[in-house]
């Protein structure tokens, strides 16, 4: 999905932003969590906030969930400023650190009981269209006790989804979800964006950054270090690894050798008709034609690494063997 605006909903333009933050700081006692953090996400747009533990990603989200206030820089949430007291607009749901539930009760009288908290006069979404979105409509009377971690987080995005949110932060909603599971969060999402409502998300996934968000911000030791579009994050200038897969894995693998800007390296525990390859996108250009020539079929060529976990880890310099940083504050 990359960035669709149908209709926005009321009070938000495409010319307006649903968060906007310039030089947000956040201290708890001797931990830096946010260091002049700026943030831009327009309507009907899907943005991710991706980064190391501890890197300051949970704190943003709360900050722009209303749940604290920063110690400085200005925020705006739906265009109306945010901090210091002040309680997040109506119109913004979501969560952080997992949804919080009712275990003792249904799935559908968890949502029913956040519809009536809400008050007479505030929009609500129909409760049993919401559960079909997100996949629960075989278990929306069970208790959310009995629930998986998945079905917890769908139940969750359910009940952000009842308050008809012009902007939903989610923090790791894919935590837990089986592959029919992020198919129903995907296409809810996905269509949230393209109705004008604007997501934030926290990932781990980089599939589910690359296929969602058209934008990213990337936070290390609380500092922006990129925020853009995704397609900016795969750097042609940086050498990377793929994985080749062809007719003829040994004359695939002669072929390469002498392409100039192919390093054929060893790929342990691979398949015996794979080759893994070091090259600048430029030489992979070369190869492809080399391999027709040669008579070699090309059945598969994929990077081993996402162009943006590639990205993500040069960004934030850590490598495969990296420790992880400090945990955030919650």
């Amino acid at each position: 999905m990359r960035n669709v605006c149908c209709v926005l909903p009321e009070g938000i333009t495409n010319a307006s932003s649903a968060v906007k933050a310039r030089g947000l700081t956040k201290s708890f006692e001797d931990v830096i969590a946010l260091d002049g953090v700026d943030l831009d996400v327009p309507a009907g747009q899907v943005h991710g906030v991706v980064g190391p533990n501890g890197a300051g990603k949970t704190t943003l989200l709360g900050l722009i969930l209303g749940l604290a206030s920063a110690d400085g820089g200005t925020l705006e949430v739906l265009g109306a400023p945010a901090g210091r007291g002040r309680p997040a607009p109506d119109g913004v749901a979501g969560f952080v650190d997992g949804p919080g539930l009712y275990p003792a009760l249904t799935a559908r009288k968890n949502l029913a009981a956040l519809a009536a908290l809400r008050g007479p006069g505030m929009p609500t979404a129909d409760i049993d269209g919401v559960l079909e979105q997100v996949g629960l409509t075989d278990v929306a009377d069970d208790k959310a006790r009995g629930f998986s971690l998945g079905m917890r987080q769908r139940l969750g995005l359910a009940a952000a989804l009842v308050t008809r949110p012009r902007l939903l932060v989610l923090d790791e909603p894919s935590n837990g979800l089986d592959p029919q599971g992020k198919r129903h969060v995907h296409a809810t999402l996905t269509r949230l964006a393209a109705d004008g409502t604007a997501v934030v998300l926290s990932s781990h996934r980089m599939d589910d950054l690359e296929e969602l968000c058209s934008e990213v911000t990337i936070l290390a030791a609380g500092r922006v270090v990129f925020s853009g579009p995704v397609g900016k994050l795969a750097d042609e200038t940086r050498a990377a690894d793929y994985r080749l897969v062809t007719s003829d894995p040994a004359q695939a693998r002669a072929v390469a050798a002498r392409t100039t800007g192919i390093q054929v390296i060893d790929s342990p525990g691979g398949r015996d008709e794979t080759v893994v390859v070091r090259a600048l996108v430029s030489a992979l250009d070369a190869l492809i034609p080399a391999l027709v020539r040669a008579g070699v079929a090309v059945r598969e060529l994929t990077p081993v690494v996402s162009p943006l976990e590639t990205a993500f880890l040069a960004l934030t310099e850590q490598g495969p063997g990296a420790p992880a940083g400090p945990r955030e504050p919650r």
